[in-house]
């Protein structure tokens, strides 16, 4: 809900503000830093190049214990990695 006569985007659920806010919690900044991670572990590891449009997946996702880690990495397109899927 708007706040302080904030105004949201018609397609979002929240004011920039509290994007803002939300964005800022430690718990924001520590998922942040391991996808970061992720990322630089398959660029390294050959998985994934710098510009080459594809986002890295986890197989195992982090949310239940995933590591980043070569074994557990893979580039995927953007659509296929980002968003909600049926069924989860």
């Amino acid at each position: 809900m708007a706040e302080n006569g904030e105004k949201r985007h018609p397609t979002a659920h929240r004011t920039k503000g509290q994007m803002k806010r939300d964005n800022a919690k430690p718990e924001a900044i520590a998922r942040r830093v391991e996808t970061n991670k992720g990322r630089a572990v398959a660029v390294k590891a050959g998985i994934a190049s710098k510009g080459d449009g594809k986002d890295v997946h986890h197989v195992k996702p982090q949310r239940a214990g995933g590591a980043s880690t070569p074994g557990n990495l893979k580039a995927v397109s953007p659509s296929r990695n980002r968003g909600w899927r049926d069924g989860v």
